[in-house]
């Protein structure tokens, strides 16, 4: 038993990188429980492993005192003097009091304890290398689902992805492969868990960073991301490099990088717009297609009114307000937007005048959803 225990020992710090001495101890720690417990005969026990031989002994440790109050913790010094002349009062005295039997008691507690540590091992190994890819994407097999939750083969573990992050019109089947965004990694008492979404608007940023190279390397930056999961995103993109253009950049040629996106996403519309410093131009390129002649700023309260042509506030707006309602969102504003006919413009004379006709285009033609009735 010595021997197979000394090898299990040497292949646990082999293959699993757990050190002998850190096992040695917790099995030293378990024998003393154990003596205790199948004993009892003293309190005050240590266990020695031999390292070379794999024997093990027990021994009670008493300390020397003048009278005994309890004799499984003391020893008195006439006691003491009778086993080495040399003995004084505060010294401890070691007594080997190893059972006959208790080589099968140890064995049975070293194995416990190795198939504990080797678990602990396993378990704190998995936990260090998926905490590597927390808000990272990592592409998994969906295994099976429940009321509560999808559950995804990660490979080394079995992650779960709750309702909130599932995006509403994916048909989740036994085997698919997906990319999901791991959102957090918790080290519980039963074992690392790993939670993963598909909803996260950073699972949006990480797809650009893997189809689109500049992104990657921080020539373009993604500034923002709205995204209504599985419906429609507006992602802000701002380039690092005045010869490079950012949103035809991620668009790439005949539309084939965002494309790449979107089909990963199962057709969700990506609305890529320019970032701009000036707070005017970011809202009005943040709301198109939609052509806006005006921005007026409450900047205490962080809050504006966007002027567009009576024509385009069903495409200001956008279906069931989702334009409007990404565009605050991407821009950090709260936006009022009204039709040209209900607002009157003044100048700094307080006298009416016409609204401002320098209204910046549209960089997407409108499409026949965006123009469809919508809720303010």
């Amino acid at each position: 038993m010595n021997d197979e225990m000394l090898g299990a020992l040497d292949a646990l710090e082999k293959e699993k990188g757990i050190k002998k001495e850190v096992v040695i101890e917790a099995i030293q720690a378990a024998l003393v429980s154990a003596y205790k417990r199948n004993y009892g005969q003293a309190q005050n026990v240590e266990v020695d492993f031999d390292n070379n031989s794999g024997n093990i002994h027990v021994y009670a440790v008493k300390k020397v005192v003048e009278e005994v109050a309890d004799d499984r913790l003391e020893i008195s010094l006439d006691d003491a003097l009778k086993i080495n002349r040399a003995y004084e009062v505060g010294d401890e005295i070691k007594r080997e009091v190893t059972p006959k039997n208790f080589g099968r008691i140890s064995a049975q507690t070293a194995k416990q304890v190795i198939m504990q540590r080797l678990r602990e091992a396993e378990r704190s190994q998995i936990y260090n290398e998926y905490t590597q890819y927390e808000h990272e994407i990592i592409q998994g097999t969906v295994l099976r689902r429940d009321n509560k939750f999808i559950y995804v083969d990660l490979g080394d573990i079995e992650a779960v992805m709750g309702k909130q992050d599932q995006i509403p019109n994916e048909d989740y089947q036994v085997h698919d492969r997906i990319k999901v965004f791991v959102s957090k990694v918790e080290n519980t008492t039963k074992g690392p868990q790993v939670f993963v979404s598909r909803t996260n608007p950073e699972l949006v940023k990480r797809l650009f960073e893997q189809e689109i190279p500049e992104v990657y390397d921080g020539t373009v930056e993604i500034v923002s991301i709205a995204r209504e999961a599985g419906d429609r995103s507006k992602v802000a993109v701002r380039s690092t490099n005045p010869n490079v253009d950012p949103v035809g950049t991620c668009v790439g040629p005949k539309g084939q990088r965002v494309q790449t996106i979107v089909n990963e996403l199962h057709g969700e519309n990506m609305d890529i717009v320019k970032w701009e410093e000036d707070p005017s131009d970011y809202i009005a390129n943040a709301l198109n297609p939609a052509e806006v002649i005006a921005v007026q700023f409450d900047e205490a309260k962080r809050e504006c009114m966007v002027i567009v042509p009576d024509y385009q506030l069903s495409l200001a707006i956008g279906k069931r307000g989702q334009n409007a309602r990404l565009a605050a969102k991407l821009t950090g504003y709260k936006i009022d937007i009204k039709p040209e006919s209900e607002v009157e413009f003044v100048d700094d004379d307080g006298d009416d005048v016409d609204a401002p006709t320098d209204a910046p285009a549209s960089t997407e033609p409108a499409t026949d959803s965006d123009q469809a009735d919508s809720e303010a």
